[in-house]
């Protein structure tokens, strides 16, 4: 089984070192693909020297969102199994491993790594709010029984990932992708994962108006088409 590995990243420089270096130390058949959204950190210089041969880096030349690059990550995939991987190390790349268990089980399409399934003591207590709310309205609009829909690590098989029309270009790539991915039928299974939270000041992206969005996109994706033809 061969993963693709996505990394989006903007002006990441003080972690895509070891972000890359963990993540080409798994152990397991990779290719990994990294789409450097217009940083102006010194980030893309560093990615033009630091190119391994399972590496391959797309570089745009504006900072368009990460919806976008990893819908332009997508492009490129030839995996059987398709990560998407921050760059932030909020989350620990070792745990893909386990997560990658799960599609062992043939009728397993779409993992999601869960940081509300185990105690987290240092989410602050407007992430838990922001989350609970829009994961309970995917629920509530999708029939579905997830703990945390704005989770970073989602992983799918390829078909199911690569079948979808996906519009975002920012942060609204999470609703979206579990929304269209629920109204096509398929299963989210979620698994525990660690995560430790940046703050605004160590270079925290999203905020309250990528919120109001989500809440958008998740309400025209139920109203509108699935993104799939049916299964």
């Amino acid at each position: 089984m061969k993963v693709s590995i996505i990394i989006p990243v903007f002006n990441e420089r003080a972690t895509i070192g070891e972000v890359l270096d963990r993540v080409l130390a798994l152990p397991f058949k990779k290719e990994v693909i990294v789409v450097d959204d217009g940083s102006t950190d010194g980030t893309t210089e560093f990615l033009s020297e630091y190119q391994p041969d399972v590496i391959r880096v797309h570089f745009n030349r504006l900072n368009f969102g990460k919806g976008t690059a990893i819908r332009i990550g997508l492009t490129y995939v030839t995996g059987d199994i398709v990560a998407i991987q921050d760059a932030d190390l909020e989350l620990v790349p070792e745990e893909l491993v386990q997560l990658l268990e799960a599609f062992k089980d043939e009728s397993v399409d779409v993992v999601y790594g869960s940081r509300f399934l185990c105690p987290n003591p240092g989410i602050p207590r407007l992430t838990r709010i922001a989350n609970r709310f829009l994961t309970g309205l995917t629920n509530l609009l999708f029939g579905s029984r997830l703990t945390d829909m704005e989770t970073a690590y989602k992983l799918f098989r390829r078909k199911a990932i690569q079948g979808l029309e996906l519009t975002c270009r920012r942060f609204e790539f999470e609703p979206e992708v579990t929304a269209k991915l629920l109204r096509a039928g398929y299963a989210i299974h979620e698994i525990p994962i660690s995560y430790r939270p940046r703050r605004a000041y160590e270079g925290k992206k999203i905020g309250w108006g990528d919120g109001i969005t989500a809440i958008e996109t998740l309400v025209r994706c139920r109203l509108g088409r699935s993104g799939m033809p049916g299964r």
